[in-house]
């Protein structure tokens, strides 16, 4: 079986490879709502895919690009010849960037780091994930799981057309690889919160509002209160925020308004704290007896919390990184992946360990060219630790 050395020293010397793959990628660019475009990167990256030995599946869908499914064979057989268990390396390959973003974000090598729009997030992830597979198989090293890549094209917008693959590979799977970018530093998530999302609508009653203010009921003037209530849901040492992040109401000038509504964000650590805001949201009622609230929405992506089994891989892969001479951080983050859907299902999942850089979503988006072969070393040397 190859040793860890042996997998940094194939990842090293692949390591113009690896950022051909990356800039290919980067290229093409893949705005989650341009399906053409996503498709066009996916044809790309599926045709790469097969070229290192993957066995590809295209999941269609019809609004949005085709997400990718690749499969690479194990070299031995699970206990008593049966077909062998699986590690799931997920992410995406849809960028919040424009298409025509290239022209004001040029793809360039620049004191050490590769800028573009979508390098960091998280096209350097995939082809981390790429050598690290490569290096597997082509070491030959003994592989007790098959690995499988789920890339997906809608991680940017809430993941509704591939939560439901998301889930059933992962249900398939021994441990979930999230090649999502780190954080500063190198350091992986161990956790993530739950992102929701909720509309605040209030129903109240018009009048003129200079002839006779008092016959009306202002759906913005309770809408003001519903948002002071709202806000002290907001426990930000328990690691709950709750912003009111859209806000509109009336029609005219001269009416007193009869409806009025409003966007909150609501991030939370855990499960627990997740039921109890939407209890809170379910529980709203007016203070001007004269208007209704309704309250819609809910959490579209679960809390990654640290659990037991987070904590298992972590340590797994801060002891690959020793023998690789790295010291692995950990922490946490408020933004989501979709390594909260797989983590919620209590299947192990290590999440942020893609590309070190910097600029998510930002015009500085960037990744550090000589991290990028010792990334994909810790992910080959990860998978071979993981029973």
């Amino acid at each position: 079986m190859a040793s860890i050395i042996s997998l940094r020293d194939f990842c090293r010397a692949e390591r113009d490879w690896l950022l051909e793959t990356t800039e290919s990628l980067v290229r093409l660019e893949s705005p989650t709502t341009d399906k053409t475009a996503v498709d066009r990167c996916g044809a790309e990256l599926a045709s790469r895919l097969e070229a290192i030995g993957g066995r590809l599946t295209r999941l269609a869908r019809p609004e949005r690009g085709n997400h990718l499914l690749a499969e690479f064979p194990s070299t031995s057989l699970g206990a008593g010849g049966c077909r062998a268990s699986q590690i799931l390396l997920l992410g995406h390959f849809d960028t919040v960037w424009p298409v025509g973003q290239l022209e004001r974000m040029p793809l360039a090598r620049s004191n050490g780091r590769l800028h573009g729009p979508g390098v960091f997030d998280m096209k350097a992830g995939i082809a981390i994930g790429m050598l690290a597979t490569r290096a597997l198989l082509e070491t030959a090293s003994a592989l007790s799981h098959r690995i499988v890549m789920l890339w997906t094209t809608d991680e940017e917008i809430g993941s509704e057309t591939s939560r439901a693959a998301i889930e059933d590979e992962a249900g398939r799977s021994t441990a979930v690889l999230v090649l999502e970018p780190s954080l500063p530093g190198g350091a992986v998530k161990t956790s993530r919160k739950g992102c929701g999302r909720y509309q605040v609508a209030i129903r109240g009653v018009a009048a003129h509002a200079g002839i006779e203010p008092q016959k009306g009921a202002s759906a913005v003037q309770e809408l003001a209160h519903q948002i002071l209530r709202v806000n002290a849901l907001q426990d930000l040492a328990r690691g709950i925020s709750v912003n009111v992040v859209q806000v509109s109401g009336g029609l005219r000038s001269n009416v007193i308004p009869d409806e009025a509504r409003a966007t909150v964000d609501v991030r939370v650590p855990t499960a627990a704290a997740a039921a109890e805001v939407d209890a809170a949201f379910r529980g709203l009622r007016p203070v001007d007896a004269r208007t209704t609230i309704e309250a819609h929405g809910g959490f579209d992506r679960p809390p990654l919390e640290r659990s037991s089994q987070v904590a298992r891989l972590y340590n797994e892969a801060r002891e690959v990184a020793r023998e690789l001479g790295q010291d692995l951080g950990e922490g946490g983050t408020g933004g989501g992946s979709d390594g909260n859907f797989t983590a919620a299902l209590g299947v192990p999942t290590l999440d942020g360990l893609g590309a070190v850089g910097d600029g998510a979503h930002a015009l500085h988006e960037h990744v550090d060219i000589e991290s990028l072969c010792e990334r994909a070393a810790l992910v080959a040397g990860l998978i071979t630790r993981i029973k």
